[in-house]
């Protein structure tokens, strides 16, 4: 057997796998909660109403996908320059970091100190996704390599921090950092509850990006490259500058997540801030087959799955972890789902 390029995929064929995809996913996410004793109708019946199911739940949806926005940005943005961007987890610590730093250090009034933080997380992420670029375009260093070992180093850089001199002294328990205070915090979008203008911000964000792609030179030099960098450098396209821009946009994307569940939701930081925002970032790319608008998408249907299979678990006794199996056979159907859709298998 071997695989054959195609030219041109059809729309049937675009559309068409990428659905057969997610159908896969649900049933094999049936079929594991039929294993655990539960009717699959009902279990995902029980996962849409804890999503979505009251203002309470889909605020909570909402509020969940806002750092995956963020992360999916960033990763949609690297993938498509073929700048294998797995790091994002790193760069939302940074983010975080850094906001916390400016938001307790300076004293300044709380409406300057919103946009201050938010610019300088953009800064922090990008210059940690700057270095493992650097050393791909100067000495051909893998990325993926080098920017999944920076999240390790930044959750040990973020340790020896809360265990050292960012430790609230009047914390108790898990280390803390100190709270940033009240009015330098995002207000929320509805009083009483917990979802905030991050979530704007991220919409935004998603728009923002698509323009950049889709109306300026930038987002051309970007899609020049990941199909072809060695065509595009033979084009008069400045293949290390347009790494560099995108790595920039890339962590800063990254680290505004990190902004805004320090500065939307937690106040401080924590060791545990993200659940793991960062990896999910990629599935909720993949799964947007990385444009900039299906993130906002797709991050809304992760995010639910995971709001939805915390009540589901409580309401029909299922594990949660069977969201986390959802979302593992939706990315790899999704990959072989695009492998499909350029390729067709031929025998021989």
């Amino acid at each position: 057997m071997r695989l054959e390029a195609i030219a041109s995929p059809t729309l049937v064929r675009s559309l068409g796998l990428p659905a057969l995809a997610l159908v896969a996913t649900f049933v094999v996410g049936g079929l594991l909660a039929m294993l655990a004793g539960a009717d699959p109708l009902a279990t995902f019946g029980l996962i849409v109403k804890g999503a979505a199911g009251s203002r309470f739940a889909l605020l909570e949806t909402l509020n969940r996908a806002t750092p995956l926005i963020f992360t999916g940005l960033a990763v949609a943005v690297a993938f498509r320059a073929r700048l294998w961007n797995i790091g994002a987890e790193a760069q939302l610590y940074a983010g975080a970091l850094i906001t916390v730093l400016i938001g307790t250090r300076l004293a300044l009034p709380g409406p300057v100190l919103i946009p201050l933080m938010g610019l300088g997380a953009l800064l922090a992420g990008g210059v940690v996704l700057l270095g493992p670029v650097l050393l791909k375009t100067r000495l051909g260093v893998d990325e993926v390599v080098t920017t999944l070992l920076f999240n390790f180093i930044m959750l040990l850089l973020i340790s020896l921090l809360l265990e050292g001199p960012m430790k609230d002294p009047l914390g108790m328990g898990w280390p803390k950092s100190e709270a940033i205070p009240r009015d330098a915090r995002l207000p929320r979008i509805v009083d009483g509850l917990r979802l905030h203008w991050g979530f704007g911000l991220a919409l935004l964000s998603a728009v923002a990006i698509w323009v950049i792609q889709t109306r300026t030179t930038l987002g051309y030099e970007i899609r020049a490259v990941g199909l072809n960098a060695e065509a595009a450098r033979f084009a008069g396209v400045p293949v290390g500058a347009v790494m560099v821009k995108t790595a920039l946009l890339s962590g800063g994307l990254a680290a505004l997540a990190g902004y805004s569940e320090v500065a939307g939701l937690k106040g401080n930081l924590t060791l545990d801030l993200s659940p793991g925002f960062g990896y999910t970032g990629i599935v909720v790319a993949m799964l947007a087959l990385l444009h900039p608008l299906g993130v906002v998408v797709s991050a809304l249907f992760v995010a639910g799955i995971f709001v939805g299979a915390d009540g589901m678990s409580r309401a029909a006794e299922v594990p949660t972890y069977i969201a986390d199996i959802l979302l593992a056979c939706a990315l790899l159907f999704m990959v072989l789902a695009i492998l499909l859709t350029k390729f067709r298998v031929l025998r021989g």
